[in-house]
């Protein structure tokens, strides 16, 4: 970290690569968000129709203490949902 950015508080960042997880067609990518020292259940839902990637975003208020236990939960919602809605959730 540079002088400049430990005297003003410029946290450095660090990006990660999240593996979708394929189902039916679909790409499922867990993000969940860290909220107060736990994570809420989020990530998106991808598909390519015909030249589009159409993506829905998926956020829901439960809140679990591990981010695994976030991602697992995310993806089993998700495959209920997309089992339910299917392409519909793009519109």
């Amino acid at each position: 970290m540079g002088l400049f950015s430990w005297l003003f508080g410029k946290k450095a960042t660090t990006e990660t690569t999240i593996e979708p997880i394929e189902y039916n067609g679909y790409l499922i990518y867990p993000e969940p968000q860290k909220e107060g020292g736990q994570f809420r259940i989020a990530g998106r839902i991808c598909k390519q129709i015909n030249d589009t990637i159409q993506t829905h975003y998926f956020i829901r208020s439960d809140i679990l203490p591990s981010r695994v236990d976030a991602e697992t939960f995310m993806l089993k919602k998700a495959q209920m949902f997309i089992d339910q809605t299917g392409e519909r959730m793009f519109k």
